[in-house]
């Protein structure tokens, strides 16, 4: 076999595998400022392939004004790149967050797949990213409930060292707003990793003056945006760190209904 034949098998294979770990097919990440980021990597860590090269399986029968159908490829790409864009944040990229999304990275696709995507973390992470357009292209396509869910991994990725700089606070705050998250959800799933003696009532969003019907109904809603049946399309480690957020949001409201005497 010729060195141009082995050549071209080897790069079949990349390919094949670069579609395989981001889920079997991007839908609306192939486009945008996403797109744009995914081609680049193409053409650095893929030996000059090009995003058009994999198919494109978007959204059908989306009604118009509506979110795109969220594949995982597309969730997996937007956490990528939002992961960068964190890790970025301060300047210095840490060994113990590289860990946190090589983890979560095995847990998905298997050591071997993790091994290549995190090759390709390392290559958006040389590049200048456009952080408001990718989270405005995150917001107009994919669902509320799962952009919580990316929120939720964003957090518990920088807190990966066990310590939160202001910058790292700044730029995860800036995501949250430009994704469309409201002030509520943000402070909210913020109190699940950073607690104090008002935790709970962060939590679910609520004033500790608020009244036990109040609070009710904004137990009721995050039990609603944060159901891990939303994203159970995602893969079984999404799916699994959603029933996890959900227990914490369960301890919050035991714990206040506790103090309040109130079922």
């Amino acid at each position: 076999m010729g060195k141009q034949s082995k050549n071209e098998n080897k790069k079949e294979k990349k390919k094949k595998s670069f579609a395989k770990w981001l889920g079997g097919g991007l839908g609306w990440a192939l486009g945008g400022p996403i797109g744009g980021i995914i081609g680049f990597v193409l053409g650095s860590v893929y030996d000059g392939m090009q995003s058009g090269e994999f198919e494109y399986k978007g959204a059908q029968d989306v009604f118009p004004g509506q979110p795109a159908y969220t594949r995982r490829g597309d969730f997996t790409t937007s956490l990528l790149v939002l992961s960068a864009a964190v890790m970025k944040a301060d300047e210095k990229v840490m060994k113990s967050e590289l860990d946190y999304v090589k983890d979560f990275l095995k847990r998905n696709f298997g050591e071997e797949n993790a091994a290549e995507m995190l090759l390709v973390l390392r290559s958006i992470l040389k590049q200048e990213i456009p952080v408001q357009a990718v989270c405005q292209q995150i917001r107009e396509n994919m669902d509320y409930s799962i952009r919580l869910e990316l929120l939720y991994f964003l957090f518990g990725l920088t807190l990966a060292d066990k310590q939160i700089s202001k910058a790292e606070l700044d730029v995860l705050q800036s995501i949250s707003l430009w994704m469309g998250i409201t002030m509520a959800d943000f402070l909210s799933i913020k109190a699940l990793f950073i607690k104090d003696s008002k935790a709970a009532y962060k939590i679910l969003g609520v004033d500790e003056n608020a009244t036990n019907e109040e609070i009710k109904k904004a137990y009721r809603q995050l039990v609603i945006n944060h159901h891990p049946d939303k994203v159970s399309h995602l893969g079984e480690d999404i799916q699994r760190a959603a029933n996890e957020k959900l227990k914490q949001i369960n301890a919050a409201y035991d714990e206040i209904k506790k103090q309040r005497g109130f079922n």
